[in-house]
């Protein structure tokens, strides 16, 4: 029997977020401050080689489905390069990427051609003023032609992430449930996450995802359980009566998923994090070539991961048993 990656909890860990770049051409408010940021010299990011290698040895150990994030993982040069050579490493079945639109469109030929699978694109707002001042700076036009290239290549499902914050874009939540009745696509709201913060602001902004639900009864739709959107990830899926598309729920506070968390995440530095939220932190860099030891750094960062994040306890300012991390989410990938 081959080893897999299953910690002391029984859960299997098949799903490998890998961030690419800490950069990005944006500064949107959840994820970085808009300057201060200290971005990781090219030299110390993990080359396509080095990733290949590592991502080679887990699928030995079962993993087959990959996530490409960041920062922005477009700013990487030649991604199209890196996504051709895990795809040609045996056992790996799914290449996801998490992007921000801005640059998908003009590429997204090549990324397809050369092994892409599916895209998760962000728009946390359907107005373009807000949207620019949600992203400080970007263009939602930008990111429009991105869906609309994404569907064009065939890439499916279309999957469209939501920061949902109190105050700022939950006034929008009709319109997004009305755009996945008009189109094929995905609204994945996402709760406002204290990754990296270490004020209070996240809490003024934090809105728990029920309302997502009660918004949508009081505009009469029926929104009934779906189960028809693959992906890897945490949400729990919903399609209004006679939609073209679904929206999907990722409540990592309000209502936890980590008893079924199955992925593990590398940062473009070469950490291996068990868990977004806490601060522990295995670097993998020294060890690739050497399966056998590569193998061992895996099954040790399985070992601690914890049963939960406890991002509610933050939420109550209760204490935690662990040491949350001060990387923000463009340093850890998501």
């Amino acid at each position: 029997m081959p080893k897999l990656l299953v910690d002391r909890f029984g859960r299997m860990h098949d799903y490998l977020r890998i961030s690419v770049t800490d950069r990005c051409n944006l500064r949107c408010v959840y994820c970085m401050p808009e300057e201060g940021m200290e971005f990781e010299p090219e030299e110390r990011l993990l080359t396509f080689e080095e990733i290949t290698e590592v991502v080679r040895v887990l699928a030995g150990l079962g993993v087959r489905k990959l996530r490409l994030t960041g920062g922005e993982p477009l700013v990487r040069k030649n991604l199209e390069q890196l996504i051709g050579m895990l795809s040609q490493i045996p056992g790996i079945e799914d290449i996801a990427l998490t992007t921000n639109g801005i640059y998908f469109a003009s590429r997204a030929e090549k990324l397809r051609a050369a092994g892409l699978t599916r895209v998760n694109i962000s728009l946390d707002s359907l107005k373009a003023d807000r949207f620019s001042l949600i992203t400080r700076g970007g263009d939602i036009r930008r990111v429009l032609d991105s869906i609309e290239a994404a569907h064009r290549v065939g890439l499916s499902p279309i999957k469209l992430n939501v920061v949902l914050m109190k105050g700022i874009n939950d006034d929008e939540i009709e319109d997004f449930l009305q755009m996945t009745i008009d189109r094929p696509v995905q609204v994945r709201f996402i709760e406002y996450m204290p990754i990296g913060h270490q004020d209070d602001i996240w809490k003024n902004r934090y809105l728990p995802l029920s309302t997502v639900l009660e918004r949508c009864a009081e505009k009469g739709w029926t929104a009934a359980p779906s189960e028809s959107v693959y992906g890897n990830g945490p949400s729990q899926n919903f399609r209004i009566e006679g939609a073209l598309g679904s929206f999907g729920l990722i409540h990592p506070i309000s209502d936890h998923f980590c008893e079924t968390c199955n992925r593990l995440r590398i940062t473009a530095d070469g950490n291996v994090k068990p868990c977004l939220y806490w601060s522990d932190e295995f670097n993998v860099r020294k060890y690739i070539g050497d399966d056998a030891a590569v193998e061992d750094l895996f099954f040790r960062a399985l070992d601690i991961k914890p049963q939960n994040h406890e991002m509610a306890e933050a939420l109550m300012n209760q204490d935690q048993s662990h040491t949350p991390t001060l990387r923000r989410m463009s340093q850890i990938g998501g």
